[in-house]
């Protein structure tokens, strides 16, 4: 057997075995005591679009896609899923100070602004979770007032 043959082996047996590795799933059966909708009114219409655009990677439950069972992709998208929760987790966004609270918020209506969330990596692959000009605004407005009742 030549070395390419030998290192080609020797890649398939690596990407075989290290299939046998996966990190813990972000999932959660846990209460939403701390859920963002019980700091403020959040609309159905509101929760829809966050499920739809935010929640894979910024709650406590990630609804996860069928290569998310292939290594190294698990592991790919588990390290972006723990980053957008340390950035934000819509289910811990009551543990947060109230000054936090506000800043998460303009945060999350700046990277709407900048179009720079969702992730262009992720509304590559999932379609569904880019924003229309719509939903942008109605997500702005609603941030609008989640601010000012937080403030008051």
């Amino acid at each position: 057997m030549n070395g390419i043959k030998k290192i080609l082996l020797g890649l398939l047996l690596l990407l075989i075995f290290i299939q046998f590795w996966h990190p813990a799933r972000n999932k959660s059966e846990q209460a939403l005591s701390n859920d963002i909708t019980k700091t403020v009114v959040v609309p159905e219409e509101v929760h829809g679009i966050l499920e739809k655009s935010c929640y894979n990677c910024h709650s406590n439950n990630t609804d996860y896609p069928w290569y998310a069972c292939i290594q190294p992709l698990h592991w790919y998208l588990n390290d972006h899923i723990q980053q957008g929760k340390a950035e934000l987790n819509f289910n811990e966004f009551d543990s947060y100070s109230s000054r936090r609270k506000l800043n998460k918020l303009r945060a999350i209506a700046n990277s709407l602004e900048e179009g720079t969330m969702p992730l262009p990596s992720y509304s590559l692959i999932h379609r569904k979770a880019m924003l229309s000009e719509a939903e942008k605004t109605l997500l702005l407005r609603w941030l609008e007032s989640a601010k000012e009742s937080l403030r008051n």
